[in-house]
C-alpha cells in the first residue's frame, strides 16, 4: 500500500472512503456521527482547525484513509477507516505505523484515539499495537446520541 499525506483537495478521496468504512455502523445506536460529515466539513477541519489526514493506495485506488491532529505532546487520530473489501488484511496496522512514525519525526511522544466500548474488535486492533485503555467515559458524539467509549494511549519511541 502507497500511503500519502492528504491535501485539502483530496477531502472527497477522504470523504469517500470514510463512507465505505462506517456504512456498517448506519444502524448502530447510535448510528455513527462519521456518516452526517460531508467533504465540506472535512474541507474546513482541514483548513481551519488543523486536521490532517493520510490515504492508503492499492493500485492507484484509494482503500484505507486516517484522520488526525497535532497537539504538543502528541497525535490524536480518528475516523480510521478501510473500505469493506480490503479489512483484515493488515491496512490499518500499516496506517497506524505510518501515523506513529510521522508523529515521531514532530517530536510527539504519545498517540490517541478514541474507541467504542461497543466495538471490541477495534479495541483488540489497537491493543495488539501496543495501546492501553487508559480512560472510560460517556460521550456526546456529534449526532447528540450519548455513548461509552474508551481512549486508547500508546507511548511513542524513535
Amino acid at each position: 500500500m502507497n500511503i500519502i499525506l492528504a491535501q485539502v483537495e483530496d477531502a472527497s478521496v477522504i470523504h469517500n472512503v470514510m463512507l465505505q468504512a462506517f456504512k456498517e455502523y448506519e444502524h448502530a445506536t447510535p448510528p455513527s456521527s462519521a456518516l452526517n460529515e460531508t467533504i465540506e466539513s472535512i474541507e474546513q477541519a482541514m483548513m481551519k482547525k488543523g486536521e490532517h489526514a493520510f490515504i492508503g493506495y492499492i493500485d492507484e485506488q484509494p482503500v484505507a484513509m486516517v484522520r488526525f491532529t497535532l497537539s504538543a505532546q502528541g497525535i490524536y487520530f480518528f475516523r480510521l477507516s478501510v473500505i469493506p473489501e480490503k479489512q483484515g488484511q493488515g491496512l490499518a496496522t500499516a496506517l497506524i505505523a505510518e501515523l506513529e512514525q510521522f508523529a515521531c519525526t514532530k517530536g510527539k511522544r504519545i498517540s490517541e484515539c478514541k474507541v467504542r466500548m461497543s466495538v471490541p474488535r477495534n479495541i483488540e486492533l489497537y491493543r495488539s499495537l501496543g495501546y492501553i485503555v487508559t480512560k472510560e467515559s460517556k460521550e456526546e458524539n456529534r449526532n447528540g446520541f450519548s455513548l461509552s467509549v474508551a481512549t486508547m494511549e500508546k507511548q511513542l519511541t524513535n
